[in-house]
């Protein structure tokens, strides 16, 4: 039996937030102990985006918002770490309660806003960490900063983060920031990423070193703004592409409780359509960039899904509240 079925009663009866506040805590309180505590996870090396990571299991942005908890993540054995999303500015992101659990559904709602305490603190932590892995940092932009100027917040996380990250994911799918989708379509899209790509290769000579440049995307998309993306995404060399953030669909739990709660859903029922996602963009890119794959993932066979649709990596967060931190070592252990 999973020790966690037996701790998650305990856990479930901890408002949402604070059991995810007490977690982050424990895990680096028993960082040390890992090898005792948490199960080994396999070397299963595999490079993409001309980074070398030790396994194909990453941690999603969202879930260590401030870096701050980078050495306890990194002792379950993820074979990347991807930190934030994170802002210019500190922001205390949107009003609580603003985090739910749907356990029937091993799913969750968050409407969190990008709370976060701005980037130069979360270098800070970085810097001050031991983890020496591949480290993902995933930008986006504050809230009062008005939409048609969103493109400064996002090259300022840029330039900032670049010294210390392996990748910097733009986060322009969250749908708890006002607008914020909007970035995805046509001509805002093309602007975006043209300038990004600029910048990055600007960042490139000054630091002499290359840190590849990702999108990620939401689930709701439809095949033919899937299309466009995939071909900007190509017609600027843009490393990589997560696929998917949360969905505002409601359909896989209508008729529950919470299913009018404002926010993105994540978890079980977003599976289908995130993977569906991942085929759609990797018939599209034919191999010309790399996937990595969020969404649904609660098992080894959820997520050689993903793999057979496209993807080269994966990520989970909700599957850990659900499944606990075996989860890591189940999948890294389960997939091809």
């Amino acid at each position: 039996m999973n020790p966690y079925s037996l701790l998650r009663p305990l856990i479930f009866s901890v408002d949402p937030e604070t059991a995810h506040e007490l977690s982050l805590k424990v895990l680096m309180a028993t960082k040390n102990a890992a090898s005792l505590l948490y199960p080994k996870v396999a070397e299963k090396p595999v490079t993409v985006m001309g980074l070398t990571f030790k396994n194909s299991v990453g941690l999603a942005a969202g879930a260590d918002k401030n870096a701050e908890c980078l050495d306890g993540m990194a002792a379950l054995g993820f074979g990347f770490l991807e930190v934030g999303t994170v802002t210019p500015r500190p922001q205390a992101g949107n009003p609580k309660p603003r985090l739910f659990r749907l356990p029937e559904h091993e799913a969750i709602i968050n409407r969190m806003g990008f709370n976060n305490k701005g980037i130069d603190y979360l270098l800070e932590q970085v810097k001050r960490s031991s983890y020496a892995g591949i480290l993902g940092i995933n930008i986006g932009k504050n809230a009062d900063t008005p939409i048609e100027n969103a493109l400064d917040d996002y090259l300022i996380g840029l330039r900032k983060a670049y010294s210390v990250a392996s990748y910097v994911t733009m986060n322009i799918s969250s749908p708890n920031t006002k607008n914020l989708r909007q970035l995805q379509q046509g001509d805002e899209l093309k602007k975006l990423i043209s300038t990004m790509k600029e910048e990055q290769l600007k960042l490139q000579i000054e630091y002499g070193r290359y840190v590849p440049l990702v999108l990620k995307i939401a689930p709701d998309l439809t095949p033919e703004e899937i299309r466009n993306i995939a071909n900007l995404l190509m017609e600027f060399s843009i490393d990589g592409v997560i696929a998917t953030n949360t969905t505002i669909s409601r359909d896989k739990i209508s008729g529950h409780p919470l299913a009018n709660e404002v926010g993105g859903l994540s978890g079980a029922p977003v599976k289908e359509m995130a993977t569906e996602v991942v085929r759609l963009l990797a018939s599209e890119l034919n191999g010309k960039l790399p996937i990595i794959a969020a969404g649904g993932i609660m098992s080894a066979a959820d997520a050689q899904d993903k793999l057979d649709a496209g993807a080269s990596l994966v990520q989970i967060y909700t599957g850990l509240v659900y499944k606990g931190v075996n989860l890591v070592s189940d999948i890294v252990n389960g997939i091809k």
